[in-house]
């Protein structure tokens, strides 16, 4: 195959909502099943690049498949290479802002070129980026939401019995007591040899986050504070993180590499832990990766395990990969998990190909 002679014919969007195996209870509201955008890009050689978005909600699938779509017509018979697709989609989207769910379709264009391209060369993405193909050590984020210490207490035990050496907690009731009685509760069942940490998930105002860090503090055993208050109060954040001795870690909801260039150059956190389909794919991931590196910031990763294991195989400053396990029904090959490690999908690109049978049961 003629690389240069490789175009991109079309676009394609799938929705399905899965069942989560563990419903997620956080301070925004609580998460029964996962809608997905399965996205798969064609080529004039035969290629199909493959990737999903999470829409957070059903409602919000409709519009960013539109999005997608216009931006499938608007590549269709341009040269696969991913570059000079992204240069061309952010111009075209300047206008409207490459924000919001503009940037998650982008991404996740971005995202199937990605695979594409890695098919087409016969090699992993991690290779195209330099890199090669690593277990990524992982903690397991699948539920322990907002729910009774006892109950919080068996599902901390079942993640760690999943193969996991570290797990995450949310956080965010009303009274800082309840929060304290749940860590309790789920560091007496892990035990301290298993890492924990925990996520506000924005629920908090500037001084309660400290208040209540500084109960954390006294608890101690906890690996950071993840998205104390409003995820773009990067001065918030920053106070935060000066008054409170537990590491700040926030980065899920920066839009875009620029964003997270103002978290760090604010001293917004001590950790940061970018999400691919807000954070401009691969390629924006790349950009981020490379202003962790200069700012001496360790990076994490936040859902989408699959293509993380491989963006964090060549990050820097490579910290924790966030195991979800919310798309592995509608996957043909899942990332496996082995001692706390996460190794994504095998073969070229990204390694992603979809189980049909489960898509269509999915299907919305």
């Amino acid at each position: 195959m003629k690389l240069a002679q490789t175009r991109v014919r079309g676009l394609i969007a799938r929705a399905v909502g899965v069942p989560l195996r563990r419903p997620l209870a956080t301070s925004n509201g609580t998460i029964a099943a996962a809608p997905l955008l399965l996205l798969d890009l064609a080529t004039d050689e035969g290629i199909t690049g493959r990737a999903y978005l999470f829409a957070i909600q059903p409602a919000h699938l409709a519009p960013i498949a539109k999005l997608v779509e216009a931006m499938g017509e608007a590549i269709a018979g341009d040269a696969l290479a991913p570059f000079e697709i992204e240069r061309k989609l952010r111009a075209r989207y300047a206008l409207l802002g490459v924000h919001n769910i503009v940037l998650f379709a982008m991404s996740g264009v971005d995202l199937c070129a990605w695979d594409a391209l890695g098919q087409a060369l016969g090699e992993p993405f991690a290779r195209l980026a330099g890199g090669a193909p690593r277990p990524v050590r992982a903690y397991n984020s699948n539920g322990l939401g907002l729910m009774p210490p006892r109950a919080l207490a068996r599902e901390a035990e079942a993640l760690v019995n999943d193969g996991f050496s570290a797990v995450k907690l949310r956080l965010g009731r009303p009274r800082a007591e309840d929060d304290l009685a749940a860590l309790r509760a789920v560091k007496k069942a892990i035990g301290p040899e298993v890492g924990l940490m925990v996520d506000f998930n924005q629920a908090l105002t500037v001084a309660e986050a400290i208040r209540r860090g500084r109960m954390i503090d006294d608890e101690g055993g906890v690996a950071w504070i993840e998205e104390p208050v409003r995820a773009d109060d990067f001065a918030g954040c920053a106070k935060v993180a000066r008054e409170v001795a537990t590491p700040i870690q926030i980065g899920e909801n920066f839009m875009g590499p620029e964003q997270m260039a103002q978290a760090l150059a604010a001293g917004a956190a001590d950790y940061v832990m970018p999400d691919v389909q807000r954070i401009g794919g691969a390629t924006g991931w790349m950009r981020a990766a490379a202003l962790a590196q200069a700012a001496g910031v360790e990076m994490s990763s936040h859902l989408f395990p699959e293509a993380s294991a491989q963006l964090l195989a060549v990050t820097p400053t490579c910290h924790w990969l966030e195991y979800m396990d919310w798309a592995e029904p509608v996957l043909a090959e899942p990332a496996t998990v082995k001692n706390s490690r996460v190794l994504g999908p095998s073969g070229p690109g990204f390694g992603m190909r979809w189980n049909e049978k489960a898509v269509r049961k999915y299907a919305l």
